[in-house]
């Protein structure tokens, strides 16, 4: 399966105490204004013309992690940028990254652990590159850098299938996308429970959620009062991988609903995430604009602008309000 990948914000960040604690869908949307569509996130930066995909933030905004692939999505690196008096710095490869193909980058709410999903050998001293996808971590040690990354060991990781998206909650609860057998269709949504210091076994989340089709991807809020998940083929989608969102009424997932306002279209829509304060969701896109063919004849220039741009086909990285996603929420957060 092909992996599937993902300017300015609101520092309202006095009044940010613990990610964990945020009310993330209690605001409601702005009645006097339409919504607004999804907007190119950081062109020259995140958004670039390459293939890039996936956004995850630290808890203050001001360092962001992201990921970039080759045009044939062989191989992709997490790179990291960080936000300096308003503007994003040139990015730099993270530095657990760089060798093998890591993507999917999520940084727990307490912002001390980063997951991730790797092909890396799990022996350091092998140099061959692994089959399949496992889930990874990486932990700030006191002097607030990344240490040595860690394989995630059975039950998180199987052998032989490979892992997506690993998406922690507050309480240490891990949710993740795999093809594992047993599961309900081609991908389902688990989640390992974290008890006692260690992850029980992986639990498929549901019917209500998992189908015969493929649910790749999940976004967990960090309360686990809603999960934002993409996939392919899911009743209500547009035809490629799409985003909806299902949320937890006393522990039970509900029906996915899917996002409206143009965040979705007939390309893929996938690589979510929700920015710490809870306002923006971020998310990867291959919707161009150039899939037409020119109005006149274009110049070897103008030709270049189409191949090398943003919106070129590729991915870009996109965002929207929370309050735009189109689809209800709930008038308040409860914990599960």
């Amino acid at each position: 399966m092909k992996c599937c990948r993902v300017r300015c914000f609101t520092w309202a960040l006095s009044m940010f105490a613990s990610a964990a604690s945020l009310p993330l869908l209690s605001q409601t949307p702005d009645l006097r204004r339409s919504p607004a569509p999804p907007e190119l996130f950081g062109e020259g930066v995140f958004s670039t013309g390459a293939w890039d995909f996936f956004v995850a933030l630290a808890q203050d905004q001001r360092t962001a992690y992201f990921c970039r692939a080759n045009g044939s999505f062989t191989y992709f690196t997490i790179l990291l940028s960080d936000n300096r008096g308003g503007r994003w710095s040139p990015p730099r490869v993270a530095p657990f990254s760089g060798r093998w193909s890591d993507a999917d980058p999520h940084i727990s709410p307490d912002g001390s652990k980063l997951f991730y999903i790797s092909n890396r050998p799990i022996n350091p001293t092998d140099s061959i590159a692994r089959d399949d996808y496992d889930i990874w971590m990486v932990e700030k040690n006191a002097a607030g850098n990344w240490g040595v990354p860690k394989h995630l060991p059975s039950p998180i990781n199987m052998d032989g299938t490979t892992e997506w998206s690993p998406s922690p909650a507050a309480n240490g609860n891990l949710y993740f996308g795999s093809a594992r057998p047993g599961g309900k269709g081609n991908n389902d949504i688990y989640v390992a429970r974290w008890q006692n210091g260690a992850y029980l076994t992986p639990e498929n989340v549901g019917d209500s959620v998992n189908t015969r089709a493929g649910e790749v991807e999940p976004w967990i809020a960090p309360d686990e009062s809603y999960m934002i998940i993409s996939g392919q083929g899911i009743s209500g989608g547009l035809g490629g991988f799409d985003l909806f969102i299902s949320y937890n009424r006393n522990g039970i997932w509900q029906k996915p609903l899917h996002l409206e306002n143009g965040i979705n279209s007939g390309s893929g829509d996938f690589n979510q995430s929700v920015s710490p304060d809870g306002q923006w969701l971020y998310f990867s896109s291959s919707r161009g604009i150039f899939d037409k063919m020119p109005a006149r004849r274009l110049t070897y220039q103008e030709m270049q602008q189409r191949l090398t741009s943003p919106r070129n086909g590729l991915g870009d990285i996109y965002r929207v309000r929370m309050t735009d996603i189109g689809v209800p929420s709930p008038a308040t957060t409860r914990s599960p």
